[in-house]
């Protein structure tokens, strides 16, 4: 891919705090116009590689390129290419949200009359104009993303970084988040999404790198990923825990090879080809053998699988936590 087509690229970057290797050469190539998922542990490297992308940190060695301009040499034209959603909020909680979005307007030097222009704009966007006079810290967790989002976008900025926007959010307003990103890549905005949650990844990025120890240890499409580790699965949770234990031979002996299970949820698991022909022989082999399904079912693997495979033992512990906070 060539880098006109390319909306953020980074080639072997470094950066050490002390004798820490946040980035250990990291190589990023983001296609215009996508959401981009950066996964990974806390730790991992991604909010340090945001922070370099979007001029707020310098990097020690390799290269950086951000809508088409030098993050060394060319900060200022980076920064009014990006708009920038952090980890916490930036709003001011006791301004409203209209006078949060036209404060913001009036610090990019846009105007009086333009800034509020645009927040008004921007408010009808993402459903906050009923809202728009109330001040911040009476609104939900959700709105408050939103409205931040909102300000993100105030000059209308080809490339947007995410750093972990959700963290916090109850269902609710992660899906209201979620669908204010869906809506601006349709505009042909590009996203550069960090998260430790794999579901929205999932739900979100159109491509995906796995960071860990501060490099790319897999990239391409959740689909790809996920292919990585096998194809389609058969789960079984059986009614007995006692019959675990036999019905995991006979299901690896039918199928030749080595399921996985699950003594607390009862679950046996296998990766297979022929998916409905093996789902078929499974309920047969175990209703014949005497022993009952509670449910049976095909599934593609999860990323918290892809993930858990493709980090190794190295960092199963930081994998692990990523997989129970997602569950939470």
């Amino acid at each position: 891919m060539g880098g006109a087509d390319l909306a953020i690229q980074t080639e072997a970057l470094k950066k050490k705090y002390g004798d820490k290797e946040a980035l250990a050469g990291l190589d990023l190539e983001v296609p215009r116009g996508v959401v981009y998922g950066l996964l990974g542990p806390n730790g991992a490297g991604k909010t340090t590689a945001v922070r370099i992308l979007s001029t707020l940190l310098k990097y020690d060695e390799g290269s950086a390129r951000v809508a088409g301009h030098d993050v060394a040499t060319q900060s200022a034209r980076v920064r009014y290419s990006i708009g920038l959603l952090g980890q916490h909020a930036a709003v001011d909680e006791d301004l409203s949200g209209r006078q949060n979005l036209v404060m913001f307007g009036r610090l990019y030097h846009i105007g009086k009359h333009n800034a509020r222009s645009r927040a008004d704009e921007l408010l009808e966007r993402f459903g906050l104009t009923e809202a728009a006079g109330k001040p911040a810290k009476q609104y939900s967790g959700g709105m408050r993303r939103r409205l931040d989002l909102a300000a993100s976008l105030i000059l209308a900025p080809s490339v947007l970084f995410l750093d972990e926007p959700t963290t916090g959010l109850d269902p609710r307003g992660r899906n209201d988040v979620w669908e204010s990103v869906r809506g601006l890549v349709s505009e042909g905005r590009t996203v550069l999404l960090t998260t430790q949650y794999l579901e929205e990844a999932d739900q979100l990025a159109d491509r995906i790198a796995l960071i860990d120890n501060g490099r790319v240890v897999e990239s391409g499409t959740p689909d790809q990923l996920k292919n990585k580790i096998g194809g389609d699965r058969i789960d079984v949770v059986l009614r007995r825990s006692h019959d675990l234990e036999r019905g995991s031979r006979l299901v690896g002996a039918l199928l030749r090879s080595e399921p996985e299970t699950d003594t607390d949820n009862r679950r046996i698991s296998i990766v297979v080809d022929n998916r409905v022909a093996a789902l078929t022989a499974v309920a047969r082999e175990l209703d014949d053998a005497g022993i009952e399904a509670e449910d049976i079912a095909l599934r593609r693997p999860t990323l918290d699988e892809v993930f858990l495979n493709l980090t190794g033992n190295g960092s199963a512990t930081s994998a692990e936590r990523t997989v129970k906070e997602v569950a939470r």
